[in-house]
């Protein structure tokens, strides 16, 4: 038998499956790109997770794009992260073009146009669904993960978490925290070292500096109610099509820990409120993380050790994680063994350190009896990938060279006009994009500093200590605000702010 019979034989038994799965392409041998054998994925196995990795330009988005409308088409949601502004396309039909058709002809593929159920989302001032989460639901981990606090810092905030959980103060939003933390080093402080633990004034001061920073790039905004149901992630249309929720954070790339860091508070509340589902034919949901090297940057061990645990579990609640990075190894190894679809687009070597890190690169995968994976990562062009699935039997098939499908839809961003149209028929937005400022720990706990200034300042007329009945009222009514004024943590924001506008001006530096 020729080789490339051997090899046509092998790939089309690999990937046979039983039940739905999704056209990713077709079989690369050699220079052949008209082989005849299609490239697909189980449906089945999509909750075991996925990992798209390669350099930039390579085709990471449009692999995410393809994958993203395949499970739509089978009636499967998906929520995917828009960073540069071209995957909201995704709601638009695609337009013919030389290379959509050579392609598709290649790959034995009647490619027909077509837009995608989609729900357009923000954490930020861009148009469309206002995803929100209360403090309390982000939780201390997260809280120290995007504030960027050590170890010893997130301490201090469960602790903080814990005294709120006792005394029911509910956390919604940020200045619910700057609150707490203010009272604690203040009227609450005895109490609360007795029975929560002592920490230094300078640790609170950081934590405060850290809240500062993180109002000034407009984070507030998504600390708050209403929260966001997960549930309403996972819609459909009238035609039975998963919707396609795109988070776009276009406005808000530099502040990368942000968005980031949202969508793992999003992960933990799929994963606690999701129930049970066992082995299933499709996911229920399918999230993509794009950027996911921002997952585990600077991340903690306790962090890290949730995020496995997570990854681990969640499956089993019929929910699938596409992790989507330059490189492998931007995923700590105890979470990429865990990825069952990979599909690993061309990486560039410049360097001995580059050829070292593709020869790693390509120890995750399967070894092949038709390629070389670490010479082949170098030579792919773009719009092709090596592949491996787990078959239905959950077992890895051939790595293969492939030639991806071209996207249905629109490869490029949507005009303003269409992002417009998407969210004036959202049935989301007159829900989400409203405030509800209810009681919580700000009021709580600025009533009861009113309530112990109105004692102290009885105590002081019975003492005989008290001013002219002018002064009086004027003390009553400015004690609270001089208190908080007067605090070391807010002349330390105070200082923060001030260095922060000074140098929008040019005055100083930070």
């Amino acid at each position: 038998m020729e080789a490339k019979e051997k090899f046509i034989e092998a790939i089309k038994s690999s990937y046979s499956f039983k039940g739905e799965s999704l056209l990713l392409g077709s079989a690369i041998w050699g220079d052949d790109q008209e082989t005849g054998c299609q490239v697909r994925v189980p449906l089945k196995t999509m909750n075991r997770h996925g990992l798209i990795a390669g350099a930039t330009g390579t085709g990471k988005t449009k692999s995410l794009q393809l994958i993203a409308e395949g499970l739509s088409d089978a009636g499967v949601p998906v929520l995917v992260m828009d960073v540069k502004g071209d995957l909201s396309g995704i709601a638009a039909p695609g337009a013919m073009n030389p290379v959509v058709e050579k392609r598709s002809k290649l790959i034995g593929l009647e490619w027909k146009p077509k837009g995608y159920p989609s729900e357009l989302m923000t954490i930020s001032d861009e148009p469309g669904v206002r995803l929100k989460a209360t403090v309390s639901e982000f939780g201390p981990i997260l809280l120290g993960k995007i504030l960027d606090l050590n170890e010893n810092q997130t301490g201090i905030l469960s602790m903080v978490f814990k005294y709120c959980d006792d005394k029911r103060l509910p956390l919604l939003d940020i200045e619910d925290l700057k609150t707490v933390l203010k009272y604690i080093q203040e009227d609450g402080k005895a109490e609360f070292q007795k029975n929560y633990g002592f920490f230094q004034t300078t640790s609170a001061g950081t934590i405060m500096r850290s809240i500062t920073s993180l109002e000034q790039q407009g984070a507030a905004r998504f600390f708050g109610e209403p929260s966001f149901d997960i549930f309403d992630l996972m819609r459909k249309d009238r035609e039975g099509n998963g919707m396609v929720n795109i988070l776009r954070v276009t406005d808000i790339q530099s502040s990368t820990a942000m968005f980031s860091t949202f969508m793992l508070c999003m992960l933990a509340e799929i994963f606690q409120k999701m129930p049970e589902k066992g082995d299933v034919d499709k996911p229920e949901l399918v999230i993509f993380f794009d950027e996911a090297h921002l997952i585990f940057r600077n991340a903690t061990k306790t962090l890290l050790d949730q995020f496995e645990i997570t990854v681990k579990l969640i499956r089993s609640k019929g929910v699938g994680i596409i992790l989507v990075t330059q490189s492998p190894d931007d995923i700590p190894a105890e979470v990429l063994g865990q990825l069952g679809l990979k599909v690993q687009h061309a990486l560039r070597a410049f360097t001995a350190r580059d050829r070292k890190a593709i020869k790693l690169a390509a120890e995750n995968y399967p070894v092949s009896d038709f390629y070389v994976a670490d010479e082949l990562i170098m030579k792919m062009g773009t719009g092709e990938a090596m592949v491996t699935v787990l078959n239905d039997k959950g077992m890895p098939a051939e790595l293969v060279h492939t030639l991806m499908r071209p996207p249905f839809s629109r490869m490029d961003v949507l005009t303003r006009d269409e992002i417009g149209d998407i969210v004036h028929r959202s049935e989301l937005i007159s829900h989400y994009n409203r405030d509800i400022d209810r009681e919580s720990a700000h009021e709580i706990l600025l009533e009861k500093m009113e309530e112990q200034d109105a004692l102290e300042e009885k105590a002081r007329r019975k003492a005989g200590t008290q001013g002219s009945t002018t002064r009086s009222r004027s003390t009553r009514q400015v004690s609270t605000f001089e208190r908080i004024m007067k605090s070391p943590l807010t002349r330390t924001v105070a200082r923060e702010v001030t260095r922060g506008v000074l140098g929008a001006l040019g005055l100083s530096r930070r």
